[in-house]
């Protein structure tokens, strides 16, 4: 295969392979690899297909895959390559989204469906060592579950050190990172899928109206890193100018990632509460 191929994180092209009704057997082998059902997923309807210029020049839109199964229970992937510091809580907000959504005044919460929301990172978020972590509502003392309803996976793309090729969400994750890797070259005439999200990758690559397409999505992304960049350093500057060491501004901003919330950062950072939110105003 000369052609040099797209790179598959790109949501852009993630989306076109992942998130496109003429290949549902990609989708649905990425989510039985990563859900891990008990009875496995046999068929999904794609919600958000459409793709305009507008979405793709649009730097702060999001070119995710919406999904429903054949049991009614909804699921939405992101593919994000840049850390902006807000991943855990920018996930819970999209899924409370999509989970109210499916309410619109029926009067009847307990028809809501089962939500998932699956993040799928070219960075390292968790203070987890497994590059697939999933998260779900359970009683904090006896670890009782309290209901299916919301799950949340997080795969991090650069914590997996070593394909496992029993495991088919390894191999998905190392399609991501290196489509030409040689273990996933190998096995690709033994999955199906794998074969065929190899090829719409293929042809996406030589096609140079999608070449188009992808180079305006690359500028997108680097034009909100490159303001997400600009913002931090804004707020580290505008920090010093007010005389708060930048170790300290650096531990608020990693409290804050914890979720704790601002009298927890006050006592951890020894700033005050005005200094904590006068800094986190300005990340916002």
């Amino acid at each position: 295969m000369c052609t040099q191929l797209f790179n598959p994180k790109v949501d852009y092209i993630f989306k076109n392979i992942f998130g496109s009704e003429k290949h549902p057997k990609v989708l649905i082998s990425f989510l039985n690899a990563c859900i891990k059902p008990e009875s496995q997923i046999k068929s999904v309807k794609i919600k958000n297909t459409e793709l305009t210029k507008e979405h793709i020049e649009e730097s702060f839109s999001r070119l995710d895959v919406l999904a429903t199964t054949e049991n009614g229970e909804i699921i939405n992937i992101e593919m994000q390559r840049a850390d902006e510091k807000n991943m855990v809580k920018r996930s819970l907000y999209y899924w409370s989204k999509i989970f109210s959504a499916e309410y619109q005044g029926k009067g009847r919460y307990s028809s809501l469906p089962r939500t998932i929301c699956i993040n799928v990172l070219d960075f390292k978020l968790l203070e987890e060592e497994n590059f697939h972590n999933t998260y779900i509502l359970k009683n904090k003392e006896n670890n009782n579950l309290l209901t299916d309803t919301l799950e949340i996976h997080f795969v991090e793309i650069s914590k997996m050190k070593q394909i496992d090729q029993n495991d088919m969400l390894s191999l998905w994750t190392a399609f991501l990172d290196d489509p030409n890797n040689d273990i996933v070259v190998a096995l690709e005439a033994k999955y199906e899928e794998l074969h065929e999200a190899k090829i719409e990758l293929a042809r996406l690559s030589r096609d140079p109206k999608e070449a188009e397409k992808y180079r305006m999505r690359e500028n997108a992304i680097n034009e909100r890193r490159n303001f997400f960049l600009e913002t931090l350093d804004k707020g580290l500057e505008e920090g010093r100018k007010e005389g708060i060491e930048q170790e300290k501004i650096q531990t608020v901003i990693r409290l804050n990632n914890l979720g704790l919330d601002t009298e927890q950062i006050s006592k951890g950072s020894g700033l005050s509460v005005e200094e904590v939110n006068s800094i986190l105003s300005k990340l916002e």
